[in-house]
């Protein structure tokens, strides 16, 4: 940029791209604003400049300062941020900029000091949750359930698993000719071409994987469990645990997990009833829910289930899918499901319907179960879904 360019920039003031400091006597003060430049779409750091606009200047030596800032274009942030450092020579002292350019969006975006930056009008912030999502899905880190994990192959699938639902479906995979198992791979969307060979996709890794969260991108998509004695989470844990593994082990593994919590137990005419902490198919359609759908795209978020004195919270990545609010969900309305071929392969191990009723049954269990209904909360901003289930009536909680 020019030199009339940058005054120009400085009678405009501090704008979202544009970020003056006054000395730099440490360079971490810019770390943040080369970061948050880059994660959007570039800026500029002009140095020598004070908060009002005022040319101040920058005393250090002009030449070892430009070889300090271009270091740090290069090392300062978790890879070399693309940018030109330049200077211009002024009665109060050298004016120095960083014009940080728009970079290509590739897996990472960048971070400074371990934490991702963005610009949120004229400051460099951290990002809220929803921010942080928004920057992951520009850089590229968006997972479906058709894109393709790129750091798997056909040899992490369990091959056997996989015609078992083929034949599930009705399918024949005994008569000959039979086409080449990566012919039926593709077809059925398990698996595509990738970087030159044939790889797995998420729906492939989730439902057919051998060990689904050994990958980079899948490392966190699994179910976790924790059981707390008191009634928030700053009360002692009494059980911890991690559901991991295919869909359908998920499901499985955290139900036996609720039910190594044990049960209670009461008396009707003398004969002892063993009653559940949660109906076993309250549970299994609250956790296969969770499972399809949770928006895939958000990394680093587990399914999580929490159990506390006075009720179970199932909380969900992403918001309710494909446009649907909380009033379609209880009034039944019409099933919608954001992970197509995972609900599918549900369905076509009985695990679930897709008939839009989930709701209505567990209503109905719950005020069968123990005269309380579920709650549903679709948190928009913080992208989640928190299904809530009282395990006593008001009534008895209140005098508690």
């Amino acid at each position: 940029m020019k030199w009339l360019d940058i005054l120009e920039r400085i009678e405009t003031g501090v704008d979202p791209n544009t970020e003056f400091k006054r000395n730099v006597r440490d360079l971490s003060a810019i770390g943040k604003a080369m970061c948050a430049f880059a994660n959007g779409n570039g800026g500029l750091i002009i140095l020598g400049v004070d908060d009002s606009g005022m040319i101040v200047g920058v005393n250090e030596e002009p030449g070892a300062l430009q070889e300090r800032l271009t270091n740090f274009l290069h090392t300062g942030c978790s890879k070399p941020v693309t940018g030109v450092c330049e200077f211009q020579a002024t009665a109060s002292g050298c004016v120095h900029w960083v014009h940080v350019r728009r970079h290509q969006r590739g897996y990472d975006p960048f971070s400074y000091s371990g934490r991702f930056w963005i610009r949120r009008g004229r400051a460099s912030v951290l990002p809220s949750p929803s921010e942080l999502q928004e920057l992951l899905n520009t850089f590229g880190l968006v997972f479906t359930e058709n894109q393709v994990v790129p750091t798997a192959t056909v040899q992490d699938l369990d091959l056997d698993a996989f015609q078992s639902f083929m034949r599930a479906q009705g399918k024949d995979t005994e008569e000959e000719p039979q086409p080449e198992i990566e012919s039926d791979l593709h077809n059925a969307g398990v698996a595509e071409d990738f970087d030159g060979a044939v790889r797995p996709t998420l729906y492939g890794l989730m439902a057919f994987g051998e060990n689904p969260q050994v990958h980079p991108h899948t490392t966190n998509l699994f179910i976790q469990g924790a059981a707390y004695k008191g009634t928030d989470r700053g009360s002692d844990v009494v059980l911890v645990g991690e559901s991991k593994g295919r869909l359908v082990e998920q499901v499985r593994r955290t139900g036996d997990w609720v039910r190594s919590l044990g049960w209670r137990e009461r008396y009707h005419d003398f004969i002892r009833e063993d009653i559940p902490i949660i109906p076993n198919n309250i549970l299994r359609e609250v956790l296969v829910n969770a499972v399809i759908h949770r928006d895939y795209a958000i990394t680093g978020s587990k399914v999580q289930i929490e159990i506390f004195r006075d009720r179970i919270d199932v909380t969900s990545p992403g918001t309710l899918p494909n446009h649907m609010t909380v009033e379609n969900a209880r009034s039944g309305g019409i099933a919608r499901s954001r992970n197509e071929m995972m609900a599918n392969a549900m369905v076509v191990w009985r695990f679930m319907e897709q008939r839009g009723r989930g709701w209505l049954m567990m209503r109905r269990e719950m005020r069968q179960f123990n005269g309380t209904k579920p709650e549903l909360v679709n948190d928009q901003r913080n992208r989640f879904v928190l299904v809530t289930f009282r395990l006593e009536p008001s009534s008895v909680r209140n005098n508690l």
